[in-house]
């Protein structure tokens, strides 16, 4: 999971980049970057860590232009940051590209080799975004005559990257001198949206991740970008699009609107704090009719993506909502924290709880899912340790049994609390009274209420059902072999930053 931002602006773009990111920020804590264009130059600057530590003024007046792409990056857990995989990525051959990407490559290994022994071009990290980056380049340089570049050439290179690159992929991209590329996977698995603002010296346009960028930054929203479908924005502010994937699909990531999206936003027409609204009432539904004998005097949630579930369950119960837990804001999440210690340490120093909530009371404690079930567990601890009589534990998400390839860094499945566990054996790991899980279906259900239109899900860490088609138990395997070799955090790069001015080919 990654943030992806590019803007065709009237006036200088950095500052709107910078606070794009911002908005954007919980999709990505490890890393930012933002590069400019300015008569075919192109300004770089990346860094580690949050985008408030990554730049500065005297960073923010380098990157002059009034057209640009941003990046916020989501660390990998068990490994080191490494400044070489901070994006955007660069290449300067054949017209200079910078190219920020959201997702995962599935035959990145594949491709790889290809671009040593076919294509010719070297890949400097272990990133497949680099991968991808140089795959566009080289379908670029071969769909254009004499290295001339126009929105058909582009397009009919989007379509050879999409013939190629099997997975995951929301990218927004720039090349020198000609404007923003954007597209995604013919599975439209990562979001991506378009945004746009009349001024008056002519239209401006944004490509997010999430619509909460194009609503705060002023813009408008103008539609999503299709499955497989490709966006060109020229630097004089021309628009066109066009569709590159024949046979292309929307199956959005669920687990977007169960945790990773804000709910401020919409994922592909859908508004995700409606889909959340709607994932509480289908467990209250299934509590009253399951689980009538549980005696629920309080229902609280745990901070902050399941207070919109959390206030619908309780309403569906008719019992009190309260808030029963204070959150340290000045923490990254659990969820994306390498090490089962480090983790358990740290919920402690994330939530504290307020008693008052708890003491004497059978709660009902709420949250968006349940991965490793570390989280889950201190916090049953922490209920019971404020006095709760009894400790229920609903999740708004089915059980989690398998890995995500298409860009969530999940555990493997031996990581995974309910990869080979029952329900009932979770509930007495995590040391619940009983424990309700969200039906997968109902979970659909709560997302096609909030959008109509959508009838298909990339479900695959809830039911091990891989869209794409292409996983195997062996590509599973290997995964987990790379997780556990890179579990040494190696180097410290916490402040490890890169600027650059790069002269791009003409």
């Amino acid at each position: 999971m990654c943030g992806i931002l590019g803007i065709v602006a009237r006036s200088p773009v950095n500052q709107l980049l910078y606070d794009g990111l911002l908005l954007l920020q919980h999709r990505g804590q490890d890393a930012a970057g933002i590069v400019t264009s300015e008569r075919k130059a192109f300004h770089m600057h990346k860094g580690s860590g949050m985008v408030r530590d990554v730049f500065r003024t005297r960073n923010m007046r380098a990157l002059a232009g009034d057209v640009g792409i941003a990046h916020c990056r989501y660390p990998t857990a068990g490994s080191a940051f490494n400044l070489a995989e901070a994006q955007p990525f660069y290449v300067n051959s054949p017209f200079g590209i910078v190219l920020g990407h959201n997702g995962n490559l599935t035959n990145a290994d594949q491709l790889k080799e290809e671009m040593f022994r076919t294509d010719l071009r070297h890949i400097n990290t272990n990133s497949d975004s680099e991968v991808l980056l140089n795959v566009l380049a080289h379908e670029l340089e071969g769909a254009s005559v004499k290295l001339r570049l126009d929105p058909q050439t582009i397009f009919a290179a989007v379509a050879n990257v999409h013939r190629r690159c099997k997975g995951a992929y929301a990218v927004v991209a720039m090349i020198a001198g000609h404007g923003v590329l954007a597209f995604r996977d013919p599975f439209g698995i990562r979001p991506a949206v378009i945004g746009y603002n009349e001024t008056d010296t002519g239209t401006e346009y944004m490509v997010a991740s999430e619509s909460v960028a194009v609503d705060a930054l002023g813009f408008r929203v103008l539609r999503d970008i299709a499955p497989g479908e490709a966006v060109f924005i020229d630097e004089q502010g021309n628009f066109h699009s066009q569709q590159c994937a024949p046979g292309a699909s929307l199956n959005p990531c669920i687990f977007e609107y169960v945790y990773l999206a804000r709910p401020d936003s919409l994922i592909d027409g859908a508004s995700v704090y409606e889909a959340r609204l709607n994932m509480g009432e289908k467990l209250a539904d299934k509590i009253k009719r399951q689980y009538r004998h549980l005696e629920v005097d309080v229902v609280i949630p745990i901070p902050d993506s399941s207070r919109p579930s959390a206030l619908q369950l309780a309403l569906g119960l008719g019992v009190p909502y309260r808030e029963g837990f204070v959150k340290n804001r000045y923490i990254g999440r659990t969820f994306i924290m390498p090490g089962q210690a480090v983790r358990a340490r740290s919920v402690r120093q994330k939530l504290s709880a307020i008693s008052m909530e708890f003491r004497g009371k059978n709660a009902l404690l709420v949250d968006d899912s349940i991965v490793r079930g570390t989280t889950s567990r201190e916090i049953v601890q922490m209920a019971r340790e404020s006095g709760a009589r009894k400790v229920f534990f609903a999740s708004a998400a089915p059980p989690v049994r398998f890995p995500n390839v298409y860009g969530i860094d999940m555990p493997t499945r031996a990581e995974l609390i309910a990869a080979h566990r029952t329900e009932e054996e979770v509930g007495r790991e995590i040391g619940a009274d009983a424990l309700i899980y969200q039906d997968l279906e109902a979970l659909k259900d709560a997302v096609r209420r909030a959008n109509h239109r959508l009838s298909s899900f990339e479900t695959s860490c809830f039911d091990g059902q891989y869209i794409t088609g292409d996983i195997t138990s062996d590509y599973l395997k290997a995964i987990e072999t790379r997780r556990d070799a890179a579990r040494d955090p190696g180097e410290d790069a916490e402040s490890a930053q890169l600027d650059l001015n790069l002269v791009t080919a003409e």
